[in-house]
Parts: C-alpha cells; sequence; structure tokens
C-alpha cells in the first residue's frame, strides 16, 4: 500500500502571512489578541493561546495595551474605523485576495451596482465583504440560490451587477453561476475572486482522490477550504476528514493499495508531517514522497524575480485582467494592457482557463503574494526576433499602418513597430502617405537595431517584386482579342492608360465611345475600373492597344437592328445647311432631311419651316452603311397635296 501527498497541501499565502504577523507580535514583546479566532485551525489557536494571545468576540474585549490582530478572513469596514477611530493598536492580516474583493465591491457598489455575492452567508469571510458593500448584497450559497434571486428581481435589465465570490468557493459551482448570470444580466461585471491556491487544492485533489482508494483531508472542522476539500474528494471515493493524527487509529484500510492525504490552507505542515509519518506508521509503509512537506511548502513559495519568465495557466479571466497560476504560492495576475494592445478585444477573446503561457515578469509583492505579468511583452520579444531574422531575407511580413510620421510610417506586424521611409512605403514618390493609414500591408526588413529595438522595412520592395512577377506573367499569356479588368491609372489628351495588372495599355480616345469624345477624361476618371481587350501588342516596345467600346453598342449596329428602312422615328434638329437639316435619330447617329424632303411646298431655306432643337416625325428612307449616311423625309408623312382646279375660260 502506498500513500501519495497533494503537493500543494498546507498553508495558502494569506494563512503563512497571518500566523506570520500574529508570531513576530509575539517575539516583539506586545501582549495580543486575536479578533476571532486566526484561522479554523484548533492546533495553531492553541499554540497562541499558550503564548499568550487570546481570542476576543469584539474588540471592546480588547484590554488596555493589546494588540488586536484582524484575522485573515478579514472584517467589516466599521471595525477596522471602529479601531482608528479609539486609538486602539491593531495589525491588519486580512489575506491580500480578500482585502482584494473588499476593494471591488466597495467600489462597485459606489457606482450604483448589486453586488452578486457567492459563498457561505454565515462565513466570517462574507460576513466580512459584506461590510464593505456601499449598497446592495446578496449572498447566494450556489447556481440555484442565484437563479432564484435574479428570476424573482423586477426590472433586472435596467440594473448593473458585479459578481464576485468567495475565496474558498467551489470552482465547478461558480462556473455555473457565471453562465447563468451572464444569460440573464445585460449589464454584468463578472471577477474571479477564487484563491489561486484554493483552485491549486481542489484541482490537485480531484485528480488524487480519483486515482486513490480512499482520501485523508487534514485540517479544521471549522475551515471553509477544507470542506470544500472534503466535498471534492467526497465524491470520487470514501474520504475522512482528521484534525488531528491520532484520529487516523480506529479506521478500516483494509483494500486499499493507494491512500491520497491532502490538507487544507489552514493546516501547519507539522500537522501535515506527523499525519504521514502516523498513516506510515499504520500502513508499516513510507509514503513515495521522501521530501518533507517543509521542504514541499518552502518549494512552493518559491519567488521570481522583476524579469524573469515564468510558465501561468490560466485559471480565472475578469473585465479588466487574468488570473494564472505560475506555480508558486504568489497569484499572478496579467493587467488588460499587458496582454494585449488591440483595445476592441476582451481578455477572453485572447486566453481561456487552462491555457499555458509563457509570461514576463514585471513585478513581484512578497507582501500581498501577488506577481503581475506580461503576455504582451513575451509576445514582443518573440516577434522581435523573427523580424530580426527576416532581415537581409526575402520573407515578407504582414501588417497594418498605424501611424503617418515625418519622413514615412509606422506599420505595426504582431506588436512590432517597423519604421517605413516614404521612399520605400509606396509604389511611386508621388502616392499620398495618408492613403496607407490603417491599411494592411505587406513589407520586407531592410535594416534591425537589435540594442535599440528598431526595423526599418520596404512596403515597396513587395510592390515591385508582385509587379515584376505579374508583368512576366500578362506577357506569357497576353494575346490579341483577350479581355480584361483594368483600372484607369492616368488621361491624356489622346486616350486613357489601364493598369491591367503588371502591365499598362492604353484605349485610344476613338476607342473610348462610339459617339465623339471631346477629352477621354468626360468618359472615364483616375480610379475607375474598365472591361477592355487586347487590339493590338507590340511585344518589341512592350506596348498594348486596347479597346473599351462593345460592338453591341455600336449606334450603327443598333440602327441595322431596330430601325429598318420606312420606319418612323420622332428626330430631333440638330442643325442646318443651305440643302437641308440634320436631324439625331439616335445617340451617335445624325440622318439628313433633304430640302426637298420637308414640304409638299417649294421652300426657300430649311429655317423657314424648321429650326435647331425642334421634335419633329420623320421617315427613314435610305441607309448607307458603309459610308453612315441616313436619309430622312418629313414630307412622306404629309397628306399629298390636292392639285388645284382649273379656272373655266368666261364665255
Amino acid at each position: 500500500m502506498s500513500v501519495v501527498a497533494a503537493q500543494s497541501a498546507g498553508f495558502c499565502f494569506g494563512v503563512k502571512r497571518a500566523v506570520n504577523m500574529a508570531y513576530e507580535c509575539i517575539a516583539s514583546g506586545r501582549r495580543a489578541a486575536t479578533l476571532g479566532e486566526l484561522i479554523h485551525n484548533p492546533g495553531v489557536v492553541d499554540d497562541l493561546a499558550s503564548r499568550g494571545v487570546r481570542v476576543i468576540g469584539d474588540i471592546s474585549q480588547a484590554e488596555p495595551g493589546e494588540t488586536v490582530i484582524i484575522r485573515s478572513h478579514g472584517v467589516p469596514k466599521a471595525v477596522t474605523d471602529e479601531l482608528e477611530a479609539g486609538g486602539m493598536a491593531y495589525l491588519d492580516a486580512t489575506c491580500p485576495f480578500v482585502a482584494r474583493i473588499h476593494g471591488i465591491v466597495a467600489q462597485r457598489g459606489e457606482a450604483g451596482d448589486v453586488i452578486l455575492l457567492a459563498g457561505n452567508p454565515e462565513h466570517a469571510e462574507i460576513k466580512g465583504i459584506i461590510g464593505h458593500c456601499a449598497g446592495d448584497v446578496f449572498v447566494f450559497r450556489n447556481a440555484g440560490e442565484l437563479q432564484k434571486y435574479l428570476q424573482e428581481t423586477p426590472n433586472i435589465c435596467k440594473k448593473c451587477y458585479t459578481l464576485v465570490s468567495q475565496t474558498t468557493f467551489l470552482r465547478s459551482e461558480w462556473k455555473n453561476c457565471v453562465e447563468f448570470a451572464k444569460k440573464v444580466c445585460t449589464n454584468l461585471s463578472v471577477f474571479d475572486t477564487i484563491c489561486n491556491d484554493a483552485c491549486i487544492k481542489q484541482k490537485e485533489a480531484d485528480k488524487l482522490s480519483r486515482e486513490c482508494q480512499r482520501m485523508v483531508v487534514v485540517g479544521g472542522r471549522s475551515s471553509s477550504n477544507t470542506a470544500r476539500l472534503y466535498e471534492t474528494c467526497a465524491a470520487n471515493c470514501p474520504t475522512v476528514l482528521v484534525e488531528r493524527p491520532e484520529e487516523l487509529y480506529g479506521f478500516d484500510w483494509d483494500g486499499c493499495e493507494k491512500v491520497g492525504v491532502t490538507a487544507g490552507a489552514s493546516t501547519p505542515s507539522g500537522i501535515i508531517k506527523e499525519v504521514l509519518e502516523t498513516m506510515s506508521e499504520i500502513l508499516d509503509n513510507k509514503p513515495e514522497d521522501e521530501v518533507s512537506f517543509q521542504e514541499m511548502l518552502d518549494q512552493s513559495f518559491k519567488s521570481a524575480l522583476t524579469g524573469d519568465k515564468v510558465t501561468g495557466v490560466v485559471i480565472g479571466i475578469a473585465p479588466t485582467e487574468v488570473s494564472v497560476n505560475v506555480g508558486t504560492k504568489h497569484t499572478g495576475y496579467i493587467p488588460l494592457h499587458e496582454l494585449t494592445d488591440d483595445p476592441t478585444l476582451k481578455p477572453e477573446d485572447i486566453v481561456k482557463v487552462g491555457d499555458e503561457l509563457t509570461l514576463k515578469v514585471l513585478r513581484v509583492n512578497d507582501v500581498e503574494g501577488t506577481m503581475v505579468l506580461s503576455k504582451k511583452k513575451v509576445d514582443a520579444e518573440k516577434n522581435f526576433q523573427r523580424v530580426e531574422d527576416a532581415a537581409g531575407t526575402d520573407d515578407i511580413l504582414d501588417g497594418v499602418v498605424v501611424e503617418v510620421v515625418k519622413g514615412g510610417v509606422i506599420a505595426v506586424t504582431d506588436g512590432i513597430r517597423v519604421f517605413i521611409p516614404a521612399s520605400q512605403a509606396t509604389a511611386s514618390r508621388n502616392e499620398p502617405l495618408e492613403d496607407l493609414l490603417k491599411k494592411p500591408v505587406r513589407f520586407k526588413i531592410l535594416e534591425v537595431n537589435p540594442g535599440r529595438r528598431r526595423a526599418i522595412g520596404s512596403i515597396r520592395a513587395v510592390l515591385s517584386e508582385e509587379r515584376h512577377a505579374k508583368e512576366q506573367e500578362f506577357w506569357d499569356t497576353v494575346e490579341i482579342g483577350k479581355h480584361y479588368t483594368g483600372k484607369v491609372k492616368s488621361i491624356t489628351s489622346y486616350g486613357a492608360f489601364v493598369d491591367l495588372g503588371g502591365v499598362d495599355g492604353m484605349v485610344h480616345v476613338s476607342e473610348l465611345s462610339w459617339m465623339r469624345v471631346a477629352h477621354p477624361s468626360d468618359i472615364v476618371k483616375i480610379g475607375d475600373e474598365l472591361e477592355v481587350y487586347v487590339k493590338d501588342i507590340d511585344r518589341e516596345n512592350h506596348k498594348i492597344s486596347l479597346g473599351y467600346k462593345k460592338e453591341e453598342d455600336n449606334p450603327w449596329e443598333i440602327l441595322r437592328r431596330d430601325y429598318p428602312v420606312g420606319t418612323v422615328v420622332k428626330v430631333k434638329i440638330v442643325s442646318m445647311t443651305t440643302f437641308g437639316a440634320f436631324a439625331s435619330i439616335i445617340p451617335g447617329i445624325d440622318g439628313l432631311i433633304h430640302i426637298s424632303q420637308i414640304a409638299h411646298e417649294r421652300i426657300a431655306k430649311p429655317q423657314d419651316v424648321l429650326s435647331v432643337g425642334q421634335e419633329v416625325d420623320a421617315k427613314i428612307t435610305d441607309i448607307d452603311f458603309d459610308k453612315h449616311r441616313v436619309s430622312l423625309s418629313i414630307k412622306a408623312l404629309l397628306e399629298p397635296e390636292e392639285p388645284a382646279e382649273e379656272e373655266q375660260p368666261e364665255e
């Protein structure tokens, strides 16, 4: 039979801090009294009592000259206010993680939020948190109670809520609470305040209890986190909870091949070691782990120095930060601004619980047991190395232009800023740099200064290569009659130049329209997309002649199809001559109404009957498609004049 100990068992940071403060107070020669039991462990409480530290239930019971020690669970704000108002000496041993919750509920309550507090309403920690709430607060033990409260709350969508928990709240139940609250609360802020150490203990206990035939949980019966460990283990295998080693005698251990041992956050390492030794004595077997628990605890309190790189696992996600387990008794925090530079992203868009991250230590606070970390800086170092490796190579990087500066632009690729000089930013020098702002770009790295962490890039180098490749592909595949979609690049008096993708072709002014064009800009503008086709190729001089006007738009083809000889059309007089009037039949085609075809009677000039701009009905009498001539007649539509009666000679 083997005995396996959970490595995270024993004092958490907050408890160890409180116990150390109490013993240091005694060592300094001061008399002390704890406001309630310092921690939920009879052994520690008894040992402190043997050294003269009293337990009092109210500050009024403190004797003159005594230092009041506020226990790790914390107290309502009114208590510390009373201590200060009375000028009483006190030591605040509130766990920093509990104090953080005090700050959250006070700030959010003052802002008008309703505080939703997950935990045991009878627990000292919860009572202390309630005493810091500036507004309404609702305490619930589980998701069921939260659901009932929210469903019975009127105007829930009009209220703002802040959801926090007791530091020892069960992680699985917290997840259920968060999922439900997010479904029904429109304005909800969630702060994951479950203690890092409590999470680790619960996870280890769950894993170990699934591998063992029996579990032993060591800790005070009034300890909330010890109770959570017991619940976790009991769900997987038979479990016993003991406060002292001697309680182990009398249990039936037959049939157990593997026994697991864990301990609550208020359990001293000495008691854990005694439990292991007693188990070994009972089972006549040494634990698998020969390392003492004191050594394991000391190892777990190892710290990291500012600038070190550590590996952390995401254990909680809040609106402005991410909590990570970095393998020490410190709780690691990644502020949102050290997670990403993108203001549109939320923490949950970047990481999820369980993700393993490489992080850089920015600041360590051994007093509060916290460690501020940065993912962004590690990513920046890794990404700068990628930029450095790309210098002088054919590697192409993707980025976005974020700023136009004097002499060029700044592009960002994976968080690394790269300066691109104006001469290297565009395909030609006359293009405005402002057009690049907030646009994705591709560039090469020309130069890197590792010491100053600066890099210079070139967009033009990439554009030049791409254009050369497109140009080569174009000349390999181009043929007369082939159609392309191109963009008008420039306009002259004789035509428009169109970018076909690597090669420019010209559409002569005569090819832009079937009608007479005074200037190409009357038809197209720079930037217009045109459907063109190749009319001629000069490979030697690399010139392409393009056509734009389509045969189906040819007015003579339209005339042939829709206006045969004999058709009566409404025409508009556009000009006059001595021999007749010209009239527009359809755009691009004018027909001649000869003076003899204007009226039955003889007229001296067309202006006697017609005027420019006048619309008249006319009949198409003849079409010469080769010479592009059309004859029209108004007279053909007029009633013929009756011949005049001959006068009879007088008799």
